[in-house]
């Protein structure tokens, strides 16, 4: 998929409509301005809306993710991450990290009722706000 002047979230709306079509959750965590791993977390609590007991380190991510009795039931999600570039570069032992986190957490999804598969969008992101899509 080329991305053209619009950014990403014009780009994805297709991808997010036909995802959504299939009962999936679909969520964009725009990392836009998200600079280390404080930042990050925080967006990625308020994004994911994950649970209060959240703890905002990188084991508790892993497990929000691979235990998602918190979030609403879906037949599978979607994670698109846009705008990832800066903080990869800003935080790149971080950056590799968290990929390490969401590629574990999707090898622990594979195959089972409920997926879970992580998109790494090209491009810029949505918003400088850290703006979220969901549904």
């Amino acid at each position: 998929m080329t991305l053209g002047p619009a950014g990403p979230a014009t780009a994805l709306a297709p991808v997010l409509a036909a995802v959504r079509a299939i009962g999936w959750r679909a969520v964009v965590l725009d990392l836009d301005g998200v600079g280390d791993k404080a930042a990050f977390m925080d967006r990625c609590a308020r994004v994911l809306d994950l649970p209060d007991y959240f703890g905002r380190n990188w084991d508790a991510l892993a497990d929000c993710l691979t235990d998602l009795s918190w979030a609403a039931p879906a037949r599978g999600r979607l994670l698109v991450v846009t705008g990832w570039q800066g903080y990869a570069d800003a935080a790149p032992r971080d950056w590799d990290i968290a990929q390490e986190v969401f590629a574990d957490a999707v090898a622990h999804w594979r195959g089972g009722e409920t997926e879970l598969q992580v998109l790494l969008a090209l491009g810029q992101g949505p918003s400088p706000s850290g703006a979220a899509e969901t549904e």
